[in-house]
């Protein structure tokens, strides 16, 4: 009977595994018919079936059939629908260049996925924006900046007024991390913080994980900024960029050989520098003036790309980026200038209709350099940190309901920290600086299952480490997510991911000036943890016009570094002296109703959250919020299509006041010396004050030109139409007795940067 059982069993299996072999692959690349880029999210379907699948990042797809006849339908966006039917008796290979429809592109459109997708897919906690919905969003003088529309997401907020740094759940800036082309971004920001240095023309979207983090990331805490650079034309010659009135960009993209390779190179450059010198001429003789320092930024993307064969592709970028300010007379001279340089060489390979790989060489350096001068002496500062990285990931399409993705990584650092050096008429005085070297390596699988059409598993594991100073540190970091679709139009997410971080900023100010130190995990100063459990619903409203998003979160952050009161980490000659460290807690809800087609699109986001630190040796070991804990955020974006050549925008965003730290009292000391009194501080408990709420209105207009001359507009920009006086720090004045001779008081003033500022960019291509 046993052995009866056990033939049957067999049989079983037989025929299944019979069944299974029949089935065939249906696998190829989607792109733009015009460009050349890949249709990211592109759905194809089988509708006869009742089976799709989504296009990843390099427009590839897969499906697994059983032999039939089977019609296709491809579906992007923004592109004219595509059918193919075809007779599956065999493995095929669909390659579709997919052609722009017109009327398509009369509507504005958020994104090139589907809302079928956000509601299917396993994936949760995404923000993604691309170029062409950037342009479109009124901006702060006419430069279109992603990071800042990531900014008008639920979960994301900026700094302060014009900064590009990003908040993420509870997360400060040190802990995101910037990826372009796979490269690390040290410090993602021109003009200390107020632009971005992603040039709109260069990059293709950006996708930003709040959480549910893919295993192939780790090394920040708070969130994933992946950033894809567009691939040139591989049709024809295109020039096409833009000019404002503090920038202009410029872009020629084309083939190298038609059809098979291509290129773009990209640059951009503010021309501010050219009239400071003369408003400071003009002015130099006026009381109180003081001079407007000389500044600049410019940055330069290239690409290259080849199709080696059916199963081989490669693709090379690069990016300069420098910012420099010169602020100098005859006896004095102050001169500051930073930036990024990165390099991406990826190798992809298809071994078979299940398994590719994407192999990738890496390098990554920021570096500062500061010069100070009074007459003969000369002090110079610099700090640098260089990255050398190799990684492969896999991929392997079990079947259209089962994905595996594994892959390793290792990255070499080098720092070198604060190196000083004055000198005297050319003597040196003194000479200081750290040289220090740390690996970073890790390996990760993932499972994608799709397990009844209800429910889908993602389910990932990474193990990291990082070596430094003899010390070994590692960790392991699960990823787990699941969606259960409850009918057509609405699904339940749930997700637990953990990070790690090995590296640190270590900081006196805001992240977004230049002098900040990047320094890593040692036996002094361990590396930092986060937990993160999020849980939330998508559902589709009003016949699938609007999609309702809501995600709730609660992170745990371990080993967090603050500066310990009173510290300045630059005067330490061991920085370890300067870290506190302590622990920090976030949690909030997020809500995002989204709509994506028709002639008026937008969306509407709204978070409340609480973000709070405790670190044993600040404020008294009590607990305290973050400085950009706020409670309540709100942002409104609205497009319109007056006409074929007009469209208007806005946007609305409103915000909790930032929590400060105050002086309560002033009192007056003999210095020990004798030379004088001194005044000192006594300052309220840590971030208690909460400076007045941020709201501000932004307007555009773009107007397309004479489509017969080329693809150009005028783009209109009004920011803070109101002309409110948003707070950006507050600053104490003295207030003195009526002889002006003794000081009675301080008084507390709001300094704020923007008002109603108008704009105007000229946008071409050829």
């Amino acid at each position: 009977m046993i052995y009866r059982s056990i033939s049957l069993v067999f049989i079983f299996f037989t025929l299944v595994g019979s069944c299974y072999c029949q089935q065939y692959k249906v696998e190829g690349h989607l792109k733009d018919a015009n460009t050349g880029d890949p249709l990211i999210g592109t759905v194809i379907s089988v509708p006869a079936k009742n089976i799709g699948v989504a296009a990843d990042e390099k427009g590839y797809f897969s499906l697994s059939l059983a032999k039939d006849s089977v019609t296709f339908v491809f579906e992007s966006l923004g592109y004219s629908t595509q059918k193919k039917t075809i007779f599956l008796d065999r493995d095929y290979v669909i390659n579709l260049a997919m052609a722009p429809s017109d009327e398509q592109l009369e509507e504005v459109v958020i994104k090139k996925s589907t809302t079928s997708q956000t509601l299917e897919n396993t994936q949760m906690s995404v923000a993604t924006v691309d170029s062409k919905d950037a342009k479109l969003i009124p901006v702060f003088f006419g430069e279109v900046d992603l990071l800042k529309t990531l900014q008008l997401k639920p979960g994301i907020q900026s700094g302060s007024e014009g900064s590009p740094g990003l908040y993420v759940r509870g997360g400060g800036p040190d802990q995101n991390l910037v990826l372009m082309d796979e490269a690390v971004v040290y410090n993602a920001s021109h003009l200390f913080g107020f632009f971005s240095l992603f040039n709109p023309d260069a990059v293709s979207h950006i996708d930003l994980y709040k959480g549910n983090f893919p295993s192939q990331y780790s090394g920040r805490l708070s969130s994933v900024v992946d950033v894809k650079l567009t691939e040139g034309n591989k049709e024809k010659l295109t020039l096409k960029g833009g000019i404002g009135l503090i920038a202009s960009r410029l872009s020629l993209e084309g083939p190298i050989r038609k059809k098979k390779s291509s290129f773009i190179i990209s640059g951009r450059r503010t021309y501010m520098d050219l009239y400071t010198p003369t408003i400071n001429r003009l002015n130099e003789k006026k009381p109180n003036f003081d001079p407007i320092p000389g500044y600049y930024f410019y940055d330069i993307n290239a690409k290259v790309s080849f199709d080696l064969g059916p199963k081989d592709k490669l693709f090379s970028s690069g990016y300069f980026g420098r910012d420099a300010m010169d602020l100098s007379n005859r006896n004095f001279s102050f001169k500051l200038n930073w930036g990024n340089i990165t390099s991406s060489t990826q190798w992809q390979h298809i071994f078979n209709e299940k398994l590719s790989a994407r192999t990738y060489l890496l390098f990554s350096q920021y570096q500062y350099n500061s010069e100070n001068k009074f007459r003969t002496l000369l002090y110079r500062l610099q700090s640098k940190i260089n990255d050398y990285t190799a990684k492969t990931d896999f991929t392997y399409f079990a079947n259209d309901k089962h994905l595996v993705k594994f892959g390793t990584s290792f990255t070499y650092h080098y720092f070198n920290i604060g190196k000083a050096r004055s000198t005297n008429d050319g003597n040196e005085i003194f000479g200081s600086g750290n040289e220090m070297q740390a690996g970073e390596m890790g390996l990760y699988i993932s499972d994608e299952l799709t397990l009844t059409p209800r429910w889908s598993f993602n389910n990932g594991l990474r193990l990291s480490g990082f070596v430094n100073e003899g010390k070994f540190f590692h960790g392991l970091e699960p990823r787990v997510s699941s969606r259960f679709l409850v009918n057509e139009n609405f699904s339940i997410k749930g997700s637990f991911s953990r990070m790690y971080q090995y590296l640190h900023l270590a900081s006196n100010s805001g992240a977004s000036l230049p002098n900040d130190i990047w320094y890593p995990a040692n036996n002094s100063v361990k590396p930092q943890r986060s937990d993160q459990v999020a849980g939330g619903f998508n559902f589709y409203l009003f016949n699938k016009k609007f999609m309702l998003s809501n995600e709730v979160y609660y992170k745990w952050m371990k080993n967090q570094i603050d500066i310990k009161e009173g510290a300045n980490i630059l005067d330490l000659p061991d920085i370890d002296e300067g870290f506190a460290v302590g622990k920090g807690w976030a949690y909030g809800d997020e809500i995002f109703l989204e709509k994506k087609e028709g002639k008026t699109t937008g969306w509407v986001g709204y978070t409340l959250s609480w973000t709070w630190k405790k670190f044993a040796e600040i404020n008294d070991g009590n607990t305290y919020p973050s400085r950009y804990d706020r409670r309540h955020n709100v942002s409104v974006v609205v497009m319109h299509k007056l006409s074929k050549r007009l469209i208007l925008s806005g946007s609305w965003v409103f915000s909790s006041g930032n929590a400060i730290t105050l002086p309560q009292a002033r009192f007056v000391f003999q210095d020990v010396r004798g030379i004088g009194p001194s005044i000192g501080q006594e300052f309220l408990p840590r971030n208690s004050y909460r400076m007045p709420s941020y709201h501000r209105m932004d307007l555009g207009l773009v107007w397309k030109l004479n489509p017969k001359r080329g693809e150009s507009d005028l783009t209109f920009s009004l920011y803070n139409v109101y002309n409110r006086r948003n707070p950006y720090l507050i600053s104490f004045e003295e207030v003195k007795d009526p002889s002006g001779k003794f000081v009675e008081r301080y008084k507390a003033k709001q300094v704020s940067l923007f008002p109603v500022i108008p704009s105007i960019t000229y946008n071409f291509k050829f």
